[in-house]
């Protein structure tokens, strides 16, 4: 398979055309890597070895480089994981305010550690650094997207049980 094959099945025509439009801000492609690999993970959950090595001939970047940058940052994921994706803080005020707690005692419920994904693929956990709630901590983030302050084991209950349901 050539390269361009590979992109065409790694990327539709609208996200190519999003990606040269990317490219299109930087002086070089190798600043549009991090844009790029969030399209990837974006799209299929996670960045495999296929899509770094797509992504590298795409941008004409060593393989390498990228899995460095991928491995690197905590944002990317180099593994499949859960259909839900819960990333608990435990940096200081959520630390402070019981954050290492209730990632023990969801890491205990699920019966899975630190990114790791529940047998059944729903739930993956990870413990994360700040993600900026410091007022409202204890907190944690789910898919990237939505953000649940405050938390408790009550909440936290209650949160898994309707996160189940609307993801099976």
């Amino acid at each position: 398979m050539n390269n361009n094959e590979n992109n065409i099945i790694l990327f539709s025509n609208d996200e190519l055309k999003n990606i040269e439009d990317i490219k299109s801000h930087y002086p070089d492609s190798k600043s549009a890597l991090l844009p790029v690999l969030w399209i990837v993970q974006e799209k299929y959950g996670w960045i495999s070895e296929d899509s770094m090595k797509c992504v590298g001939d795409l941008l004409d970047i060593p393989y390498e480089h990228i899995l460095g940058v991928v491995t690197f940052y905590t944002m990317f994921n180099s593994k499949p994981i859960g259909k839900v994706h819960l990333q608990i803080c435990t940096n200081v005020s959520c630390m402070i305010k019981g954050g290492r707690e209730l990632f023990k005692y969801v890491s205990d419920k699920l019966g899975v550690k630190n990114k790791e994904t529940t047998s059944d693929g729903m739930f993956t956990i990870e413990e994360v650094e700040c993600l900026g709630s410091c007022e409202s901590a204890p907190m944690m983030q789910v898919n990237n997207k939505e953000f649940y302050e405050n938390l408790t084991k009550e909440k936290i209950d209650k949160l898994l049980e309707e996160l189940h349901k609307k993801n099976i």
